[in-house]
């Protein structure tokens, strides 16, 4: 039996806050909110002087890093798209850091280079963030970040010669590049106050994002701000120009709930252009949130958006900007009942492209635009449309398929009539992957209240289901978000070598089944999601897949907070748990980078009423509540990550083995570490060297907590 000797870390014993409208809790840790303090530094030495030697043990480490290094080098290639006369898309080799951007001149053409952001950094740190190209294809404007960030610099190329415009636009975040139609310039959207390093470790929290236009050759101080809310500090801006160039489209959003304001400038009655002073004269076309709204598709001035209005599954609907009451307003497609509409693209001048999800599924239904009615549907197999690529005014449409036993499908579609004529234009291979070696199904079980959830069990063609099998579950759970099938080399190895299965619950909070789905697993209701775990761990276990003593629960970000969150509430029902950058301090959350947009799905905990559901599962609070031992738990974090801050997973992990050390010293064999990355963030942009490096550490820690062997 192994007791571990956990660093003698500080606790401030007598500090607290006040939360939840006067209530005193106690924050031993809070000097770890400081990610640049000495004292921080020193503890993240301290930790890894414990996870690392015990991950480096592992008798499997070789093998798996081989394995995964093995499998991981296979082509990878984006859907082409086309701008002006060329064809641009990504692609990697296999082991490269970054996937480079390539043009062709036409689909026949020999490819060559772009941009190659593996050539921005010796150690594969620096990602494209974004692209957008003007409507001619002269210029291409991209946005590159630095050690994972969230934030990136915008610059500027003429795909003609590929060099770099002088221009060059600073602390952007979470904003889209739209350039107007005369290719002159670029609507963005960037935080002109936020002080100190925007490269990852700030955690300021980001407030005052404004909307500006830039035109090229200028400097960013000459550029026209646009739009701003100073009376709302916390609302976050979306801009995009509408494809005939006459509207300029404003998406005023407080938080990540799916509702927004939505904003207009007819630019054809600028007769100076885009100047200041002042800001552009905006129509409130919606001027509330009550629903989410999405542009779509214009036609002179009547405008086709995708909403939740009295629709929890979405449909699409007609408003005349000319008569924009809602009593002029006119559904194009209605809700369906079952499936969830979840994008829309406009194509071939007068049609649409439906992307519904049907359990999980994706279908792409083709549709009229000034009728609405169904035309026809493309022919895609059970899994993920994960990219999609068409022009408004052009027949010709490239998509990427997945799904777990599927590495990546390119069609392409040509649109005849109301025909959809679709051919393959690359197969993606894996070497030393067979799919027919392994199956896929899809389960429904019930959670405690007795609701149906979706759940994908993928392994081993004829696995025995005698209990015994060791079981990674994978879950996330909140603000509409969907986990759909995709393909990860992680998951073959894990149910190749290591003879695991695979699940993936759908649980309540994301946007599986709609509105609904998300309602019933946010704010006061986000004990469901918890619930829904445990229960897909409880079916694995009644249908004789495995036992507790062979289950691994990972999740990451939101999905961090769930396996933590299930940690503490039933220690005994899992024997491993990760968890990627967690958010785990939930009475702090908001304090932090972009935290305050999470209220609207957690709550706010400065208001009593939310604070009480809060304070019951927030993981940081929450240790220790079952009284057993824990199981072995490894939490990952990285010192960039500017969405998420180290500081949930340092000060969680500072706990935890505080608790380990005072209330179950006697009972805690399994280990609780912590693995900080540097040079990294959120997770977008990792290179691939990075990955292969933490995914065979996580790997590690899960073959010594369940004694795996290795299957070649």
């Amino acid at each position: 039996m192994e007791l571990w000797n956990y660093p003698d870390v500080r606790r401030d014993e007598g500090f607290s806050r006040s939360v939840g409208g006067g209530v005193n809790v106690p924050d031993p840790y809070h000097w770890l909110e400081d990610p640049d303090s000495e004292e921080t530094k020193q503890f993240v030495d301290a930790q890894n002087l414990i996870t690392m030697p015990h991950l480096e043990k592992c008798t499997l480490r070789e093998n798996y890093n081989q394995r995964l290094t093995e499998l991981w080098d296979f082509p990878r290639y984006g859907a082409p798209s086309r701008h002006g006369t060329k064809y641009y898309y990504y692609h990697n080799t296999g082991l490269q850091n970054q996937s480079v951007l390539y043009v062709q001149e036409s689909l026949d053409s020999e490819p060559t280079v772009m941009i190659d952001p593996n050539t921005l950094s010796e150690d594969g740190t620096v990602a494209l963030k974004t692209v957008s190209f003007s409507e001619d294809g002269k210029y291409l404007a991209y946005g590159v970040s630095h050690k994972g960030s969230d934030w990136f610099t915008v610059k500027f190329r003429n795909t003609d010669d590929k060099t770099d415009l002088p221009d060059t636009l600073d602390k952007v975040k979470f904003s889209s590049i739209s350039w107007t139609k005369d290719g002159k310039g670029v609507f963005y959207n960037y935080y002109p106050e936020q002080e100190g390093e925007s490269v990852g470790r700030a955690t300021d929290s980001n407030v005052n994002q404004k909307c500006y236009y830039h035109y090229l050759g200028q400097q960013q101080a000459e550029d026209v701000k646009c739009a701003e809310f100073t009376d709302h500090p916390t609302w976050l801006l979306g801009v995009g120009v509408t494809e005939d160039g006459r509207y300029v489209m404003l998406t005023v959003r407080r938080g990540c709930d799916p509702v927004n304001r939505l904003y207009y400038c007819d630019l054809s009655t600028l007769s100076d252009g885009i100047k200041g002073p002042g800001l552009l004269p905006w129509v409130k076309l919606i001027d509330n949130f009550d629903a989410e709204y999405s542009y779509v598709a214009n036609v002179g001035s009547v405008f086709t958006l995708k909403t939740n209005l009295n629709s929890k599954n979405y449909k699409l609907i007609n408003i005349d900007v000319e008569k924009p009451e809602m009593e002029n307003w006119s559904e194009l497609v209605a809700e369906h009942e079952n499936n969830v509409l979840d994008w829309v693209d406009w194509v071939n001048t007068d049609q649409l492209v439906l992307c519904y999800m049907q359990d999980v599924k994706h279908v792409l239904h083709l549709h009229d635009l000034r009728t609405g009615s169904y035309l026809s549907e493309f022919p895609i197999d059970i899994g993920t449309v994960s990219g999609f690529s068409s022009k408004w005014n052009d027949n010709e449409i490239f998509f990427s398929f997945v799904s777990f036993l599927t590495p990546g499908v390119i069609y392409r579609s040509v649109i005849e009539g109301s025909k959809v004529n679709t051919v393959t234009f690359r197969e993606i291979k894996v070497a030393n992957f067979t799919a027919t070696d392994f199956e896929m199904k899809q389960v429904f079980y019930p959670s405690k209240d007795g609701t149906k959830i979706p759940m994908f069990l993928v392994h081993k063609r004829g696995l025995v289901l005698d209990g015994s099998n060791p079981v990674l579950l994978y879950g996330y759970g909140g603000f509409n978000i969907s986990l759909t099938p995709s393909f990860g080399v992680t998951r073959v190895v894990w149910m190749q070598n290591l003879g695991g299965v695979y699940a993936l619950a759908n649980l309540r909070g994301g946007g599986e089944y709609g509105e609904s789905w998300h309602q019933a697993g946010m704010l006061a209701n986000k004990q469901n999601v918890f619930d829904d775990f445990h229960s897909a761990a409880e079916y694995l276990i009644s249908e004789n897949y495995t036992n507790s003593d062979k289950i691994v629960i990972q999740g990451g970000s939101n999905g961090g907070l769930l396996v933590c969150a299930c940690a503490n509430q039933r220690p005994e029902l899992y024997k491993c748990v990760v968890s990627q950058v967690g958010v785990l301090d939930m009475l702090r959350f908001h304090k932090f980078t972009i935290g305050h947009a999470w209220i609207t799905d957690f709550g706010d905990p400065e208001k009593p009423e939310d604070f009480e559901y809060i304070f019951k599962y927030s993981p940081l609070h929450n240790i220790g509540v079952s009284g057993g031992q824990y199981p072995a738990m490894l939490l990952l974090t990285a010192d960039h990550d500017d969405r998420v801050s180290p500081l949930h997973s340092l000060k969680y992990i500072a706990q935890l083995q505080h608790t380990a050390r005072e209330s179950i010293a006697d009972r805690q064999t399994n280990p609780l570490m912590i693995r900080v990355d540097t040079k990294a963030g959120h997770g977008a942009g990792k290179p691939t060297a990075m990955v292969i490096a933490e995914y065979t550490d996580i790997c590690s820690f899960i073959a010594q907590a369940l004694n795996l062997q290795w299957i070649d």
